[in-house]
This record gives structure tokens, sequence and C-alpha cells, in this order.
């Protein structure tokens, strides 16, 4: 009969559904939190229950905040004239660790993926076209991953957007195809907006 402890085996399965954890790592983590003191081990859970409670969509951009507008739309240095649009909030960081982008954002939450059942209606595109309304938008930049799934996203947007008489354009090529955002570095990022091409 195989050695279990069904408290430390949840455990195990909760920390396997995490993305990237595989069994080991998962195993890993739960020891490394059961040696917690029960103070630490009622943080961490505090700081889990406290992030999903208090943290939520911005009602302009989609990205996650606290506030009801974030940090970001609320910048009153922000170029108001350019709106990045990107796959995830962890995508907003990443721009944002270059220092070198100045204006708004807007979170899609999800690409096109059909075989996933995800369409157009699933990602937060309706908000992106009331933002572009205003007509303060002169150009909307597609910072979408390198991926067929990316590029269908980018071009469905960018044929909803043109009509209205703004630019779209592409992130250059300095991001490989088939790569992350997220794990971009800071100079393939300033350099791929810079050669952002028009769709």
């Amino acid at each position: 009969m195989a050695y279990q402890i069904a408290p430390l085996d949840r455990l195990v399965e909760q920390f396997e559904r995490l993305p990237g954890i595989g069994q080991k790592s998962a195993q890993r983590l739960a020891f490394h939190v059961l040696g917690y003191s029960e103070e630490q081990a009622k943080q961490f859970a505090q700081c889990i229950l406290e992030a999903k409670e208090k943290i939520h969509r911005c009602e302009i951009c989609q990205n996650l905040t606290d506030q009801k507008v974030c940090a970001i739309c609320a910048g009153p240095k922000r170029d108001r004239s350019t709106i990045c649009v990107v796959q995830d909030p962890k995508d907003v960081m990443a721009f944002e660790r270059t220092r070198e982008y100045g204006g708004l954002y807007h979170v899609l939450h999800g690409l096109i993926s059909p075989m996933d059942g995800v369409g157009p209606d699933s990602l937060c595109i309706k908000e992106l076209l009331m933002r572009l309304n205003d007509g303060e938008v002169t150009e909307v930049i597609m910072a979408t991953n390198p991926t067929v799934e990316g590029e269908a996203t980018s071009m469905y947007i960018s044929r909803l957007i043109k009509p209205m008489g703004i630019r779209v354009t592409r992130l250059a090529y300095g991001i490989p195809v088939g790569g992350n955002l997220e794990y971009a570095d800071e100079v393939t990022l300033y350099r791929s907006l810079l050669g952002r091409n028009e769709i």
C-alpha cells in the first residue's frame, strides 16, 4: 500500500494546477509550505484570498487593479493618443519594465482560438472599440504574441479599427515567432516597439 497523507496530496494537487508546475515541483512547494509556522501559513493563505477579493479589471483598459481605474489609465503624463493592445496583464508588466512606452494599454484577456472555443465575443474587444469612439486615439499598437492565434486576433481587430481612420500597427519581429512577451528582455521589447509596422 502506498504511503499517503490526504491533506498533503490535496495540497500537491493544488500546486500542480499552477502553470508550469509538474508533480515534483508541486511536491517541493507543498513541503516548503508545510515548513511554515502557523502564522506564516495564515499570511500566505490570507494574501491569496485578499488578492482574489480586491483585484479586478480596470473599467477602462481591463488591466488588473485594486482601484476603479488602474494607475496607468489615471496617470496624467501618459500619451492618450496611443493604445497598446496585449493579450494578458503580464504583458503590460513586460512593457512597463522597458520604461520606454508612455501610452495606454488595452488587455484582451485571451486570443481568438476557435480550436479552444474562444471567439471574439470572449475577449475584451467591445471595450476597446468603445474607447476609440472619442477621437483622441490616433494609433493602436497590436502587441499580441507572434503565434497563429496572436496573428489572427491582430488581423481581426485591425479590420474593425481601420474604418475608424485610426492607424493600426504591429510589433516588429524582434520577438521570435512562437515566443511570449512575458519572457522577452527589455531591449527586444523596446526594439519591437520602435520597429512596429502598419497592418
